[in-house]
């Protein structure tokens, strides 16, 4: 006979049905959890749908599929993986992790992968809410979304289908609204924090009307605020040239070949969109002025979303996560990445800029100019502006930079993409396939891991990240422009991005294409 729910397989009744969790690691989780009805069938490239709910006990303690992606066996030698089997289109679930299914009205924490809008998944092991539950006594999300072609592509060309993996995301928060205090959460007190496209994420869901009162405070993990995002009618060109890569002629094709066909054709895009000296990005959100009004580097400066709180940062070599591995980058020349950042600051001014980036860093050779013009590119300097624009309209951010290297690959990647997320998570454990983390001294990994989490959870809790075990923190103002260092040694210093805000200067269109497109 089957165990009765108890303390070891908690409940808890939804509107749309019951579900029975597990306890793991002295939290309750409840996995899979559909917050829309399966995007399948007709509703391929279809905005979420209410979910039909069902009937009795729904069982809720194993990972759901996640959104249909590109996936190499053996993963890469970064991450080792970013998403793994089962995958399929009945994707639209989130997990839970509580400290108990109570009336207790915790702090909320919803977590938004990144993955370069193409992968990922909120049920991977290191994104597991059970270190936050337990550690900080909050409610902790994570959901799957529509991702790549199924997810950024609008075949229809109609407004309501345009930015889908939005549509999700919104959809997951009005889920946590109406449900989350059933979990012991708090629907008052929700930060929303994404790492990379998923910062991007959430910067668009702070300022996005249909998420007004859904959002509390935001943390922005490396948001690649510095990509030049297209308008419909840019889009429409990629659009059109998916098709052509998934020998397709219409919507309707396209909505009877199976999920693994759709996913294949990404790859033509990707060979179509790239460009030496760029991140790849063929799928991307669209600037339509409905579904996404404005540049999420914007969403943040005014209107409702100015008084959310707000905690930024970035690596400081994130470039290298995409390059530095990479043979064809390896021996760049001083010409190849002149002229490459001619792009940004004109001929006449590049070989200025490149002695600049090299003077920064000594020894440099071409490769490591490059990475670090394309991490102020695409992440610092961006982010510094946002801050620097909150600032000046007295709605002040927190702002941090990752610094610790790894010894990994020779010590090539630094404090690279994404090398923050195990620290943030301090769940190392959960990370084990990944070899970006080779070579880490234990006792400065775990210190630091304990300084970042901590400081995570007080942010969720109260709006500032100060807590016993970490230097004073101050919040970035036009004055000092306090900025953490996340390293060996914690410290908070003035203008630690000013070199890069310098060269920068004001904002200027971003050299990030879009396109080319063909």
């Amino acid at each position: 006979m089957p165990p009765s729910p108890g303390q070891d397989q908690p409940e808890v009744q939804l509107s749309a049905g019951r579900l029975r969790g597990a306890t793991e690691g002295g939290v309750a989780v409840f996995r899979a959890v559909p917050y829309a009805a399966p995007p399948v069938g007709d509703l391929r490239w279809r905005p979420p749908q209410p979910h039909p709910g069902w009937s009795g006990t729904r069982d809720a303690t194993a990972d759901g599929p996640s959104a249909p992606q590109m996936y190499a066996e053996g993963g890469d030698p970064v991450l080792g993986g970013h998403g793994s089997p089962p995958f399929d289109d009945d994707c639209l679930t989130l997990n839970v992790w509580t400290p108990a299914a109570d009336g207790a009205r915790r702090p909320v924490l919803v977590w938004i992968h990144g993955g370069g809008f193409v992968s990922g998944s909120g049920s991977l092991p290191g994104y597991s809410g059970e270190t936050f539950a337990r550690d900080g006594d909050l409610v902790v999300v994570s959901i799957n979304y529509r991702i790549g072609p199924l997810g950024y592509l609008n075949p229809d060309g109609d407004d309501e289908s345009a930015n889908l993996w939005l549509g999700d995301q919104i959809a997951a928060l009005c889920w946590v609204n109406a449900h989350i205090s059933a979990f012991g959460g708090d629907p008052g007190r929700v930060t929303v924090a994404g790492q990379s496209g998923g910062a991007l994420s959430t910067a668009a869901l702070a300022g996005h009307p249909l998420a007004q009162g859904l959002v509390r405070r935001v943390i922005l993990q490396s948001p690649p605020l510095g990509l030049d995002l297209p308008d419909p009618a840019a889009y429409r060109e990629r659009t059109a040239a998916y098709l052509e890569s998934a020998g397709a002629g219409d919507a309707a094709h396209l909505r009877a070949l199976p999920w693994q066909q759709v996913i294949a054709a990404a790859a033509g895009l990707f060979a179509r969109t790239s460009a030496w000296g760029y991140w790849p990005t063929p799928f991307l959100p669209v600037v339509d002025g409905t579904s996404l009004r404005t540049h999420p580097a914007l969403a943040l400066l005014d209107g409702p979303a100015a008084d959310i709180d707000v905690m930024i940062g970035w690596t400081r070599e994130e470039a290298t996560f995409g390059f530095a591995l990479d043979a064809g980058y390896a021996d760049a020349t001083r010409k190849q990445v002149t002229d490459r950042i001619a792009d940004t600051f004109g001929a006449e001014a590049a070989p200025e800029v490149y002695a600049a980036y090299a003077r920064a860093r000594p020894g440099s050779r071409p490769v490591d100019v490059l990475m670090d013009l394309i991490t102020d590119e695409l992440f610092r300097v961006p982010a510094v502006r946002l801050a620097e624009a909150r600032a000046a309209s007295g709605h002040p951010v927190w702002a941090y930079q990752f610094d610790l290297p790894t010894p990994a690959h020779e010590g090539r990647l630094g404090a690279t993409h994404c090398l923050e997320l195990p620290f943030v998570f301090d769940n190392f454990d959960q990370w084990a396939h990944a070899p970006f983390l080779a070579g880490l001294d234990p006792a400065v990994r775990d210190g630091l891991a304990h300084a970042m989490h901590r400081a995570w959870i007080s942010f969720v809790r109260t709006g500032d990240p100060n807590h016993p075990d970490l230097p004073r923190w101050r919040p970035y103002d036009a004055r000092s422009r306090t900025t953490m260092r996340f390293d060996a040694v914690v410290g908070a210093l003035d203008d630690l991005a000013g070199a890069s805000r310098r060269l920068h200067g004001p904002a200027r269109t971003s050299a990030q294409p879009s396109a080319p497109l063909i």
